[in-house]
């Protein structure tokens, strides 16, 4: 609901990002999740831009979305002044009916911009308004022959026989407009990004596109179960690095073999995963532990866990391939522990964005329970919400098979009520690796 009214109305017309539905001309370069992450940071850039120019000049900002929830869109970017779905039909039906709900809704002036603009900027945002003062129309044609921006004052239809997609838009358009007699001003060309060439003319400089994800497998010596490790995490939108601590067997070559880069470090895993994610190139990061299986579809999952403005951390649910009784109890108690105390482990594939990561500091480099106190950090520090997948991270139970189910719960509670106590941790982590 609008708090205050407002003679005009600036309608931000977009898409939800959906992996695999959004910018689908752009997924042979940027993979599903990529190209649906772009359609994000366009959208963001696009309503930033609009709400500096509508508190300047008292404009309210409608976003008209197709797909998506209102919930999701909440989540998304927060409370917006106005929030709408596009209605049936082709891309001018809808045009149509956004700018039509709101001049017969008593709005003086009306202009209709897509989310795909990285040259936009509030000052031609002032342009398209202030043109409506002495014209019936404002255009704002795109470089492929079609147009980004439409606005008008009353009600005019100039969205039939229109061949839409195509690089006759604007032409056909205005040879309506001159045929009703209408003035129509046009603004200077923008080019929008649908396709690799656009891709490419608005960022010359980067000559392949950053990753969405990237995942950091500390490793040493984990030659029987890398390459596991390794297959379940590549996917044409993500970015593999294997920080390998000194390995004598093939876990190096075999990482290597399947796809990852491979990186030697110093031995310590909170050192690894550190110097593994300065080398990554992705947006966000997910840390896995070597003898652990991400779920099919993880990337997808990652992109719609961390669109949340709220969210501060992300993992998956905790489940082994051990099969016993007493695995149930204790998946069932790690996910209790996940849920209600906000408190993932490192098994679990935790992520977030690469810039959360850097702002804490990474990983505390101690010889134990680094994950922990990684996870303690971020909820204490950043107040957000971590949100666990409701799909499970796959993690070896050689450990639970080996000691037993029991005895190995036992040891990580008291590893853990050490931890609490303040035991010093190059102690524990002596009793921790004696133990197993």
């Amino acid at each position: 609901m609008e708090k205050t009214f407002s003679r005009d109305r600036l309608i931000i017309f977009g898409r939800y990002p959906i992996p695999g539905n959004t910018k689908t001309r752009l997924i042979p370069v940027l993979g599903p999740v990529g190209a649906a992450n772009l359609q994000r940071h366009l959208t963001e850039k696009t309503l930033d831009i609009a709400t500096s120019f509508a508190a300047e000049n008292n404009v309210t900002i409608e976003c008209c979305f197709e797909g998506g929830s209102f919930q999701k869109i909440y989540r998304w970017l927060g409370p917006l002044p106005v929030l709408t779905f596009q209605r049936g039909g082709d891309l001018g039906r809808r045009m149509r009916d956004a700018l039509f709900d709101a001049l017969n809704g008593g709005r003086k002036r009306s202009v209709l911009l897509g989310t795909d603009i990285p040259g936009l900027t509030v000052e031609i945002l002032k342009n398209a308004f202030d043109a409506l003062l002495e014209n019936d129309v404002v255009l704002g044609p795109s470089t492929d022959g079609g147009y980004w921006l439409i606005g008008m004052k009353r009600p005019i239809d100039l969205f039939q026989k229109i061949e839409w997609g195509s690089s006759r838009v604007l032409e056909q358009t205005l040879t309506q407009a001159k045929r009703l007699g209408l003035s129509c001003a046009v603004l200077k060309s923008l080019s929008d990004v649908d396709t690799p060439e656009d891709l490419i003319k608005w960022r010359p400089q980067k000559k392949s596109p950053e990753a969405f994800l990237t995942v950091v497998i500390p490793a040493l010596n984990e030659e029987k179960y890398i390459g596991q490790a390794v297959s379940s995490a590549i996917a044409p939108d993500v970015e593999v690095i294997v920080a390998d601590g000194g390995s004598k067997d093939r876990t190096f070559h075999r990482a290597k073999s399947l796809g990852a880069s491979v990186i030697r470090t110093p031995p310590g895993r909170a050192r690894q995963q550190n110097l593994g994610a300065a080398a990554a190139t992705g947006e966000n990061l997910l840390f896995l532990h070597a003898d652990t299986l991400l779920p099919e579809g993880f990337a997808i999952q990652v992109f719609e866990i961390l669109m949340s403005q709220m969210t501060v951390l992300g993992a998956f649910r905790f489940k082994t391939d051990f099969s016993h009784p007493l695995m149930h109890l204790v998946e069932w108690m790690t996910r209790l522990r996940s849920e209600c105390l906000r408190l993932p482990y490192g098994d679990q594939a935790l992520f977030m964005t690469k810039a959360t990561f850097e702002r804490i500091g990474g990983f505390p480099e101690v010889p134990i329970g680094e994950d922990l106190l990684l996870v303690r950090l971020l909820t204490t520090r950043e107040k957000a919400q971590v949100v666990i997948s409701g799909n499970a991270a796959i993690t070896s139970g050689r450990r639970w098979e080996r000691m037993g189910p029991f005895r190995t719960t036992w040891i990580n509670q008291l590893i853990l009520s050490g931890m609490a106590l303040g035991i010093n941790l190059k102690t524990l982590s002596r009793l921790y690796r004696k133990a197993f």
